[in-house]
Protein backbone atom coordinates (compact mmCIF):
# COMPACT_ATOMS: atom_id res chain seq x y z
CA UNK A 1 0.00 0.00 0.00
CA UNK A 2 1.44 3.31 -1.33
CA UNK A 3 2.02 6.19 1.34
CA UNK A 4 -1.63 8.56 0.07
CA UNK A 5 -3.70 4.89 0.42
CA UNK A 6 -2.41 4.45 4.45
CA UNK A 7 -3.38 8.64 4.96
CA UNK A 8 -6.24 8.65 3.30
CA UNK A 9 -7.41 4.62 4.23
CA UNK A 10 -10.18 2.85 2.48
CA UNK A 11 -11.11 4.21 -1.23
CA UNK A 12 -13.68 4.15 -3.84
CA UNK A 13 -12.14 2.28 -5.99
CA UNK A 14 -14.63 -0.06 -7.91
CA UNK A 15 -18.73 1.11 -8.50
CA UNK A 16 -20.41 3.59 -8.89
CA UNK A 17 -21.29 6.31 -5.61
CA UNK A 18 -24.52 5.05 -4.54
CA UNK A 19 -26.91 6.64 -1.47
CA UNK A 20 -28.38 4.46 0.96
CA UNK A 21 -29.95 7.36 2.98
CA UNK A 22 -29.83 10.70 4.04
CA UNK A 23 -30.24 11.67 7.47
CA UNK A 24 -32.27 14.23 8.44
CA UNK A 25 -34.39 13.68 5.13
CA UNK A 26 -35.11 17.89 5.83
CA UNK A 27 -33.45 21.08 6.20
CA UNK A 28 -33.19 24.74 6.80
CA UNK A 29 -30.90 26.09 4.32
CA UNK A 30 -27.53 26.21 5.87
CA UNK A 31 -28.25 22.99 7.83
CA UNK A 32 -26.04 19.73 8.18
CA UNK A 33 -26.86 16.63 6.40
CA UNK A 34 -25.76 12.68 6.67
CA UNK A 35 -25.57 11.06 3.37
CA UNK A 36 -24.80 7.22 4.11
CA UNK A 37 -23.98 4.68 1.38
CA UNK A 38 -20.94 3.43 -0.82
CA UNK A 39 -18.38 4.55 -2.87
CA UNK A 40 -18.89 8.03 -1.76
CA UNK A 41 -15.07 9.00 -1.48
CA UNK A 42 -13.11 10.24 -4.96
CA UNK A 43 -10.06 8.63 -5.48
CA UNK A 44 -6.49 10.21 -3.94
CA UNK A 45 -7.55 13.36 -2.26
CA UNK A 46 -10.30 14.93 -4.41
CA UNK A 47 -13.21 15.91 -2.75
CA UNK A 48 -16.56 14.40 -3.95
CA UNK A 49 -19.69 16.67 -5.30
CA UNK A 50 -22.90 17.22 -3.48
CA UNK A 51 -25.53 18.97 -5.55
CA UNK A 52 -28.87 19.71 -3.96
CA UNK A 53 -31.27 19.20 -7.35
CA UNK A 54 -28.81 21.61 -9.60
CA UNK A 55 -26.95 23.49 -6.79
CA UNK A 56 -23.72 22.46 -5.33
CA UNK A 57 -23.67 22.16 -1.52
CA UNK A 58 -20.66 22.55 0.75
CA UNK A 59 -18.78 19.10 1.95
CA UNK A 60 -18.00 19.37 5.79
CA UNK A 61 -16.19 15.28 6.14
CA UNK A 62 -16.60 12.90 3.90
CA UNK A 63 -15.28 8.54 3.61
CA UNK A 64 -16.28 6.10 1.80
CA UNK A 65 -19.55 5.44 3.17
CA UNK A 66 -20.24 8.98 4.49
CA UNK A 67 -20.58 12.11 3.75
CA UNK A 68 -21.85 15.30 5.70
CA UNK A 69 -22.53 18.34 3.70
CA UNK A 70 -24.00 21.69 4.42
CA UNK A 71 -27.26 22.96 2.56
CA UNK A 72 -27.14 26.05 0.48
CA UNK A 73 -28.97 28.69 0.88
CA UNK A 74 -30.45 28.72 -2.69
CA UNK A 75 -31.40 25.05 -2.37
CA UNK A 76 -35.18 23.32 -2.96
CA UNK A 77 -36.94 20.12 -2.43
CA UNK A 78 -35.87 17.48 -4.89
CA UNK A 79 -33.72 15.16 -5.08
CA UNK A 80 -29.90 14.34 -3.47
CA UNK A 81 -26.91 13.51 -5.46
CA UNK A 82 -22.82 12.54 -5.41
CA UNK A 83 -20.24 12.84 -7.92
CA UNK A 84 -17.10 11.07 -7.67
CA UNK A 85 -14.17 10.24 -10.70
CA UNK A 86 -16.86 11.47 -13.33
CA UNK A 87 -19.92 9.32 -11.39
CA UNK A 88 -22.85 10.17 -10.13
CA UNK A 89 -24.74 8.45 -7.78
CA UNK A 90 -28.94 7.86 -7.87
CA UNK A 91 -30.72 10.34 -6.54
CA UNK A 92 -32.17 10.71 -3.01
CA UNK A 93 -35.18 12.55 -1.61
CA UNK A 94 -34.95 15.61 0.56
CA UNK A 95 -36.76 18.76 1.74
CA UNK A 96 -35.77 21.87 1.79
CA UNK A 97 -37.86 24.65 4.04
CA UNK A 98 -38.64 27.86 1.68
CA UNK A 99 -37.57 31.44 2.92
CA UNK A 100 -41.38 33.17 3.58
CA UNK A 101 -40.30 36.12 5.28
CA UNK A 102 -36.95 37.90 6.85
CA UNK A 103 -36.20 40.84 8.76
CA UNK A 104 -38.13 39.82 11.33
CA UNK A 105 -37.96 39.39 15.40
CA UNK A 106 -39.40 36.29 16.36
CA UNK A 107 -38.70 34.69 20.22
CA UNK A 108 -41.27 31.69 19.91
CA UNK A 109 -43.33 29.73 17.94
CA UNK A 110 -45.71 31.44 14.94
CA UNK A 111 -49.35 30.83 15.08
CA UNK A 112 -51.56 29.93 12.12
CA UNK A 113 -54.84 30.73 12.28
CA UNK A 114 -57.97 28.43 11.24
CA UNK A 115 -57.94 29.93 7.46
CA UNK A 116 -54.28 29.39 7.23
CA UNK A 117 -52.51 33.19 8.05
CA UNK A 118 -49.78 32.91 9.72
CA UNK A 119 -48.56 35.54 12.03
CA UNK A 120 -45.44 36.44 13.61
CA UNK A 121 -43.81 38.81 16.08
CA UNK A 122 -40.81 41.76 15.64
CA UNK A 123 -40.23 41.27 19.53
CA UNK A 124 -37.26 43.55 19.43
CA UNK A 125 -34.65 44.03 22.62
CA UNK A 126 -36.49 44.34 26.27
CA UNK A 127 -37.29 47.66 26.46
CA UNK A 128 -37.20 48.82 22.72
CA UNK A 129 -40.75 50.02 20.98
CA UNK A 130 -40.64 48.75 17.56
CA UNK A 131 -43.01 50.51 14.81
CA UNK A 132 -45.04 46.81 13.90
CA UNK A 133 -45.13 44.19 16.67
CA UNK A 134 -47.19 41.06 14.90
CA UNK A 135 -46.79 40.65 11.34
CA UNK A 136 -49.68 39.05 8.83
CA UNK A 137 -48.66 36.77 6.36
CA UNK A 138 -51.51 35.71 3.81
CA UNK A 139 -51.53 32.32 2.25
CA UNK A 140 -50.09 34.08 -0.86
CA UNK A 141 -47.37 34.73 1.54
CA UNK A 142 -47.90 38.68 1.55
CA UNK A 143 -46.64 40.24 4.70
CA UNK A 144 -48.84 43.34 5.83
CA UNK A 145 -48.07 44.89 9.45
CA UNK A 146 -50.83 43.71 11.84
CA UNK A 147 -49.96 45.02 15.13
CA UNK A 148 -48.42 48.31 16.76
CA UNK A 149 -47.66 49.39 19.89
CA UNK A 150 -47.44 46.56 21.88
CA UNK A 151 -43.97 46.48 23.68
CA UNK A 152 -41.85 43.20 22.94
CA UNK A 153 -44.35 41.08 21.95
CA UNK A 154 -43.44 37.52 22.97
CA UNK A 155 -45.93 34.65 22.23
CA UNK A 156 -49.39 34.17 20.17
CA UNK A 157 -51.78 31.56 21.18
CA UNK A 158 -55.43 31.54 19.43
CA UNK A 159 -58.60 30.11 21.77
CA UNK A 160 -61.13 28.18 20.32
CA UNK A 161 -63.51 30.86 19.04
CA UNK A 162 -60.26 31.51 16.74
CA UNK A 163 -59.42 34.90 18.82
CA UNK A 164 -56.19 35.82 18.81
CA UNK A 165 -54.17 36.50 22.51
CA UNK A 166 -50.49 37.95 22.58
CA UNK A 167 -47.84 37.82 25.64
CA UNK A 168 -45.83 41.19 26.23
CA UNK A 169 -42.61 40.05 28.44
CA UNK A 170 -41.70 43.43 28.97
CA UNK A 171 -45.49 44.71 30.54
CA UNK A 172 -45.97 40.74 31.98
CA UNK A 173 -49.62 40.96 30.53
CA UNK A 174 -51.48 39.11 27.61
CA UNK A 175 -53.38 41.04 25.57
CA UNK A 176 -56.30 39.94 22.90
CA UNK A 177 -55.88 40.67 19.73
CA UNK A 178 -58.95 42.06 17.37
CA UNK A 179 -59.24 41.13 13.56
CA UNK A 180 -58.77 44.92 12.91
CA UNK A 181 -55.34 44.94 15.17
CA UNK A 182 -56.77 46.91 18.20
CA UNK A 183 -55.87 45.12 21.44
CA UNK A 184 -56.84 45.09 25.35
CA UNK A 185 -55.58 43.80 28.38
CA UNK A 186 -56.71 40.22 28.83
CA UNK A 187 -54.76 39.15 31.93
CA UNK A 188 -51.17 41.29 33.69
CA UNK A 189 -48.96 41.36 36.62
CA UNK A 190 -47.67 38.01 35.18
CA UNK A 191 -44.20 38.59 35.68
CA UNK A 192 -42.05 38.15 32.80
CA UNK A 193 -44.88 36.65 30.65
CA UNK A 194 -43.64 34.59 27.72
CA UNK A 195 -45.13 31.34 26.24
CA UNK A 196 -48.91 31.36 26.19
CA UNK A 197 -51.19 28.49 25.06
CA UNK A 198 -55.11 27.47 25.68
CA UNK A 199 -56.39 24.01 26.74
CA UNK A 200 -59.98 22.66 25.53
CA UNK A 201 -61.79 24.27 28.20
CA UNK A 202 -60.35 28.11 27.31
CA UNK A 203 -57.70 28.22 30.30
CA UNK A 204 -54.69 30.40 29.59
CA UNK A 205 -51.44 29.53 30.53
CA UNK A 206 -48.65 31.82 30.31
CA UNK A 207 -45.18 30.99 31.44
CA UNK A 208 -43.24 33.39 33.50
CA UNK A 209 -40.11 32.69 32.73
CA UNK A 210 -38.92 33.74 36.70
CA UNK A 211 -40.50 30.02 37.54
CA UNK A 212 -44.32 30.08 37.34
CA UNK A 213 -46.48 28.63 35.09
CA UNK A 214 -49.94 31.10 35.43
CA UNK A 215 -53.56 29.26 34.69
CA UNK A 216 -56.06 32.15 33.70
CA UNK A 217 -59.49 30.82 33.78
CA UNK A 218 -62.22 31.88 31.03
CA UNK A 219 -63.93 34.23 33.95
CA UNK A 220 -59.71 35.63 34.05
CA UNK A 221 -59.36 34.63 37.58
CA UNK A 222 -55.73 33.71 37.70
CA UNK A 223 -53.91 31.08 39.85
CA UNK A 224 -50.28 29.93 39.93
CA UNK A 225 -50.25 26.28 38.08
CA UNK A 226 -47.33 25.06 38.81
CA UNK A 227 -43.68 25.96 39.36
CA UNK A 228 -39.94 25.20 37.54
CA UNK A 229 -36.70 26.28 37.26
CA UNK A 230 -36.24 29.95 36.09
CA UNK A 231 -35.26 29.95 32.20
CA UNK A 232 -32.50 32.50 31.04
CA UNK A 233 -35.06 33.31 27.88
CA UNK A 234 -38.44 32.41 28.29
CA UNK A 235 -40.57 29.45 28.37
CA UNK A 236 -42.58 27.78 25.82
CA UNK A 237 -45.75 26.19 26.04
CA UNK A 238 -48.20 23.59 24.11
CA UNK A 239 -50.70 21.57 25.42
CA UNK A 240 -51.70 18.07 24.37
CA UNK A 241 -54.90 16.31 22.73
CA UNK A 242 -55.13 15.19 26.43
CA UNK A 243 -55.08 18.21 28.13
CA UNK A 244 -51.48 17.88 29.26
CA UNK A 245 -48.93 21.01 29.49
CA UNK A 246 -45.84 21.03 27.27
CA UNK A 247 -43.16 23.16 28.96
CA UNK A 248 -39.57 24.39 27.78
CA UNK A 249 -37.72 26.71 29.62
CA UNK A 250 -34.04 27.11 28.20
CA UNK A 251 -31.01 27.22 31.17
CA UNK A 252 -27.31 27.78 31.47
CA UNK A 253 -27.30 23.35 31.22
CA UNK A 254 -26.52 21.64 27.34
CA UNK A 255 -28.86 19.41 29.00
CA UNK A 256 -32.41 20.74 29.35
CA UNK A 257 -35.27 18.88 29.58
CA UNK A 258 -39.01 19.21 28.15
CA UNK A 259 -41.54 18.88 31.28
CA UNK A 260 -45.35 17.85 31.65
CA UNK A 261 -47.58 18.78 33.59
CA UNK A 262 -51.18 17.29 34.20
CA UNK A 263 -54.28 18.93 34.75
CA UNK A 264 -53.82 19.28 38.60
CA UNK A 265 -50.29 20.76 38.26
CA UNK A 266 -48.34 17.91 38.90
CA UNK A 267 -45.10 18.33 37.20
CA UNK A 268 -42.76 15.46 35.45
CA UNK A 269 -39.95 15.69 33.04
CA UNK A 270 -40.79 14.30 29.94
CA UNK A 271 -37.69 14.32 28.01
CA UNK A 272 -34.18 15.49 29.42
CA UNK A 273 -30.83 15.79 27.23
CA UNK A 274 -31.51 18.72 24.78
CA UNK A 275 -29.64 21.79 23.92
CA UNK A 276 -31.68 25.40 24.83
CA UNK A 277 -35.26 23.76 24.19
CA UNK A 278 -37.68 26.66 22.81
CA UNK A 279 -41.12 26.38 20.55
CA UNK A 280 -42.86 23.05 20.10
CA UNK A 281 -45.61 21.55 18.74
CA UNK A 282 -47.34 18.07 18.35
CA UNK A 283 -49.09 15.82 16.03
CA UNK A 284 -51.93 13.82 15.66
CA UNK A 285 -50.04 10.73 17.00
CA UNK A 286 -48.48 12.52 19.98
CA UNK A 287 -45.07 12.95 18.52
CA UNK A 288 -43.72 16.24 20.05
CA UNK A 289 -41.40 18.54 18.08
CA UNK A 290 -38.55 21.12 19.92
CA UNK A 291 -37.06 23.40 18.63
CA UNK A 292 -33.47 22.56 20.55
CA UNK A 293 -30.56 20.72 19.79
CA UNK A 294 -29.61 16.67 20.04
CA UNK A 295 -26.10 15.58 20.34
CA UNK A 296 -24.79 19.01 19.42
CA UNK A 297 -26.74 19.18 15.77
CA UNK A 298 -29.47 21.80 16.10
CA UNK A 299 -32.86 22.15 14.52
CA UNK A 300 -36.31 20.34 14.81
CA UNK A 301 -36.16 17.76 17.39
CA UNK A 302 -38.70 14.86 17.13
CA UNK A 303 -39.72 13.11 20.27
CA UNK A 304 -41.88 10.07 20.37
CA UNK A 305 -44.56 9.42 23.00
CA UNK A 306 -42.29 6.25 24.12
CA UNK A 307 -39.37 8.75 24.56
CA UNK A 308 -37.11 8.59 21.59
CA UNK A 309 -36.11 11.26 20.32
CA UNK A 310 -34.42 12.23 16.77
CA UNK A 311 -33.38 15.03 14.72
CA UNK A 312 -35.96 15.93 12.28
CA UNK A 313 -35.14 18.72 10.23
CA UNK A 314 -31.40 20.01 10.23
CA UNK A 315 -30.92 24.17 11.00
CA UNK A 316 -29.60 26.61 12.82
CA UNK A 317 -31.15 29.45 14.50
CA UNK A 318 -34.26 27.69 14.60
CA UNK A 319 -36.96 29.17 17.62
CA UNK A 320 -40.21 28.16 17.26
CA UNK A 321 -42.66 26.03 14.64
CA UNK A 322 -46.23 25.40 13.70
CA UNK A 323 -48.02 23.11 11.72
CA UNK A 324 -50.60 24.31 8.81
CA UNK A 325 -52.88 22.67 6.42
CA UNK A 326 -51.85 20.45 3.41
CA UNK A 327 -49.33 18.77 6.35
CA UNK A 328 -46.45 21.67 6.13
CA UNK A 329 -44.34 23.50 8.82
CA UNK A 330 -43.85 26.92 9.99
CA UNK A 331 -40.47 27.02 11.13
CA UNK A 332 -38.92 30.47 12.70
CA UNK A 333 -35.58 31.59 13.03
CA UNK A 334 -34.69 34.54 15.29
CA UNK A 335 -34.79 36.87 11.93
CA UNK A 336 -37.15 34.91 9.41
CA UNK A 337 -40.16 32.27 8.85
CA UNK A 338 -39.78 29.46 6.01
CA UNK A 339 -42.22 26.74 4.33
CA UNK A 340 -41.31 23.22 4.97
CA UNK A 341 -43.76 20.61 3.28
CA UNK A 342 -42.54 18.22 6.14
CA UNK A 343 -46.04 15.60 5.70
CA UNK A 344 -46.44 15.55 9.08
CA UNK A 345 -50.52 16.40 10.28
CA UNK A 346 -50.76 18.86 13.29
CA UNK A 347 -52.74 18.38 16.41
CA UNK A 348 -56.16 19.81 15.28
CA UNK A 349 -56.90 23.41 16.27
CA UNK A 350 -58.76 24.03 19.72
CA UNK A 351 -61.58 24.99 17.04
CA UNK A 352 -61.71 21.20 16.15
CA UNK A 353 -61.49 19.65 18.97
CA UNK A 354 -64.20 18.61 21.13
CA UNK A 355 -64.97 20.28 24.22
Amino acid sequence: MGISDRLIGKKNVNGDPQISGVYPEAAMPGGEVRIVGSGLRPKEFRRPSVRFNDVEGSLVVGSDDFVIARVPASASSGGITVSTNGHSSNAHSIRVATLIADSLHPVANPAVDVEGNIYVTFSGARGQKVPVSVFKIDTNYIVTPFLTELMNATAIAFDRNGEMYVSSRYEGAVYKVASNGTYSTYAESMGVATGIAFDREQNLYVGDRSGTIFKVAPDKQIFVFATLEPSVSAYHLATGFNGDLFVTGPTTSSWDSVYRIDAHGTVATYFRGLGRPQGMALDVDGNLYVAASLAGQRGIVKITPAGSATLHVSGSGLVGLAFAPGRTAILATNDAVYHLPLDVQGLPSLNDLPV
